[in-house]
């Protein structure tokens, strides 16, 4: 796996996606328009539908549901969490990003443009609400 920078600013779940099945972010983000989602959409950070399609339409498996993130202990091998959440006017808003526990050690791929690494291992700093479990390939 290697992290996907997001060129959009509600990007980051495609670029996500991009992680997880292993394309290029221009790849998914073209299948995402194909599949009706646009990029520009603001639910790509408040809602789990379009990132849930977009996996689907890889085959990749997304447990149901959302849970709660206790600890990095407690995280499957590969999950997308939710962080940075927060609530504006009432409504949720995240940041996508991928966690993968391998042998080599565990990892956050985070596609926010700006970062000097894109590969996380700050996990003090990453403040995680909640994760979806992926099944392995």
């Amino acid at each position: 796996m290697q992290a996907v920078v997001q060129e959009d600013l509600s990007g980051c779940g495609i670029a996500s996606v991009a992680v997880l099945a292993g394309q290029s972010y221009q790849q998914v983000w073209r299948v995402a328009g194909e599949l009706g989602i646009d990029v520009h959409d603001p639910r790509l950070w408040s809602d789990t539908t379009h990132v849930r399609t977009l996996l689907g339409h890889y085959g990749i498996r997304a447990m149901a549901g959302e849970t709660p993130f206790t600890g990095w202990d407690a995280l499957p091998d590969l999950a997308l969490l939710a962080i940075k959440w927060h609530l504006d006017n009432g409504r949720p808003f995240w940041h996508w990003v991928v966690y993968r526990r391998s042998p080599q050690g565990a990892v956050v791929f985070d596609p926010k443009r700006v970062l000097r690494s894109n590969t996380r291992t700050d996990f003090g700093r990453i403040k995680p609400k909640w994760f979806i479990a992926i099944s392995p390939c």
